[in-house]
């Protein structure tokens, strides 16, 4: 399988060397030249396979002459080993719970494979590599704990300065030894453009071997696809495919979930789950894509104002405006509906979910209003417990756990930083 940069058709590159660089010289990002498409065989047998065979069978073609099939069967029984349950909340509406692993959130999955692979190409390396990553959230913890006393690779995390959970913020500001963390006095958009710029940098790519953990990365977008076929093996109705709702902010996520859809996953709908920051939905709306600073919201993670996976949904669709509207649809969920979610949710049905959840479920009970017969999935991308200060006060509860008391006595560590990208350049050549 070979990749291409969405700046530059004509280039292609193997999963390694797109991998090794994170992000093309002309700055566009890695895409498969291929989609494999899967057996109609495999949809139909899919409950007797187990997650680990479903995970190989859908990334194998992407890997291969790359990884040899043990290695990368190995790498996936590490990257999954962990539970994906699709739990009912409602009598047409479930959720899809990727915070089973070990940092709560669905960006383990991505940051335990890419970490695996990198592990793997750098033990015939003369460099380290050095992973350079912006967070708005989740994605630093999963980063900082998939990445953890890897040989051969130093991770330098940046995320915006009191924008971020204190429960995300220790996540990855807490374990030293190959990770750093840079706090940049800014938004997610700021810390995103300063991971860019070192990417374009000549100077700096020569010095050292570095690329990205961000979605932006094909190692870390690419398994994400595999929450889509472990939900439908757990789908009871497979004659009526689910419509799967996906809380979205630099939509890696939703943009997994096409790529599966392309592969043959049977899905009746997507929806992308947004906060206030409505980019996309008005681009489904108006056909007109128009970046705007992020508006911090309590969905943090979402809060992105030019989200950079959109360009890949948009080369899955061959940038086919109405065929992607025939398949994507996206609502805007307010601070106000996400908090009305959360304390209905657990006071009608019992369940808790996190910010993030709750726009995928606010955004998944507008459509099934309109469209009765549909039965679909959320996505719960992260612990409630990670929000448990916004949570408390919602439902008005106590939910402390012996696990976050834990992780609340550890002393944070970062270098605070202003946006500027000099002095950036000067730490990563310093370390």
């Amino acid at each position: 399988m070979k990749f291409y940069s969405l700046g530059n058709t004509t280039s292609h590159v193997d999963f390694k060397t797109a991998t090794l660089k994170g992000q093309a010289e002309d700055k566009g990002l890695y895409f498969p030249a291929t989609i494999p498409v899967l057996p109609s065989h495999f949809f139909q047998q899919i409950e007797s396979y187990s997650k680990e065979e479903i995970a190989f069978t859908v990334m194998k073609s992407y890997l291969e002459n790359v990884l040899p099939p043990k290695v990368l069967q190995n790498i996936l029984d590490e990257t999954i080993n962990f539970k994906f349950p699709l739990v009912p909340v409602t009598g047409n509406i479930f959720s899809l719970e990727l915070f089973h692993g070990p940092t709560m959130a669905f960006k383990d999955v991505g940051a335990r494979f890419m970490s695996r692979c990198l592990r793997y190409f750098a033990e015939n390396l003369t460099k380290k590599i050095t992973v350079l990553v912006a967070t708005s959230g989740d994605t630093g913890g999963a980063v900082a704990h998939g990445f953890y006393e890897v040989e051969g690779v130093d991770v330098v995390i940046l995320y915006p300065s009191g924008k971020v959970s204190s429960v995300q913020e220790l996540q990855l500001t807490t374990l030293g030894k190959n990770i750093f963390a840079l706090e940049v006095d800014g938004n997610f958009d700021d810390c995103q453009q300063l991971v860019k710029q070192a990417f374009s940098d000549k100077d700096l790519n020569e010095k050292l071997i570095l690329t990205s953990a961000n979605s932006i990365n094909v190692a870390r977008w690419l398994p994400q696809q595999l929450y889509y076929f472990f939900a439908y093996q757990q789908w009871n109705d497979k004659t009526n495919p689910p419509v799967f709702s996906v809380p979205s902010g630099n939509f890696g996520n939703v943009a997994a979930g096409l790529l599966a859809y392309k592969s043959g996953l049977p899905v009746s709908k997507f929806i992308a789950a947004c906060n206030e920051n409505d980019v996309v939905p008005r681009f489904l709306k108006t056909g007109n894509y128009e970046p705007k600073k992020a508006i911090a919201t309590l969905s943090n993670a979402m809060d992105v104002g030019d989200p950079s996976n959109f360009i890949r949904i948009l080369e899955l669709f061959e940038k086919d405006y109405e065929q992607l509207k025939n398949i994507l649809v996206s609502y805007v969920i307010s601070d106000v509906e996400t908090k009305e979610a959360i304390k209905q949710v657990y006071k009608q049905y019992n369940y808790l979910m996190d910010p993030h959840g709750a726009v995928g479920f606010a955004a998944l009970e507008k459509y099934i209003q309109q469209h009765t017969q549909q039965k679909g999935i959320f996505l719960e991308t992260a612990h409630h417990l990670k929000f448990y200060e916004l949570i408390e006060k919602i439902i008005e509860k106590n939910i402390h756990s012996d696990q976050i008391e834990k992780l609340l006595k550890k002393n944070k560590s970062s270098v605070l930083m202003k946006a500027d990208y000099q002095i950036i350049k000067e730490f990563l050549l310093s370390k």
